[in-house]
């Protein structure tokens, strides 16, 4: 996984469940300890600096309990790490394509 998210490009994302977004975004409330609350994070504003202003470390944490709540790995060398992070949307996009549980 490249260490910088700076050119991710927005939007685009394929619609998905607004109670799977609402889901992960408690996860990484919860998680990361975040004082923002779940219903505050806008779904289509970037995970990465600005937008919820995650830096690398709480994107690698956020990648590990989705992985573990879902039943598949989000792997740090994947190709497709700079969209599937570029926001809520697009990462429950990618949760509802991979999910097994």
């Amino acid at each position: 996984m490249p260490n910088s998210l700076d050119n991710v490009p927005l939007g685009g994302a394929a619609p998905v469940d607004d109670a799977l977004m609402a889901e992960i975004a408690g996860m990484v409330v919860s998680a990361l300890n975040l004082d923002t609350p779940a219903s505050a994070i806008d779904p289509d504003a970037p995970l990465y600096k600005e937008g919820l202003g995650l830096d690398s470390i709480d994107i690698l944490e956020v990648a590990l309990v989705v992985s573990r709540r879902y039943g598949f790995k989000l792997r740090e060398d994947d190709r497709d790490n700079l969209r599937i992070f570029s926001s809520l949307r697009s990462l429950a996009a990618h949760v509802a394509e991979r999910r097994t549980k």
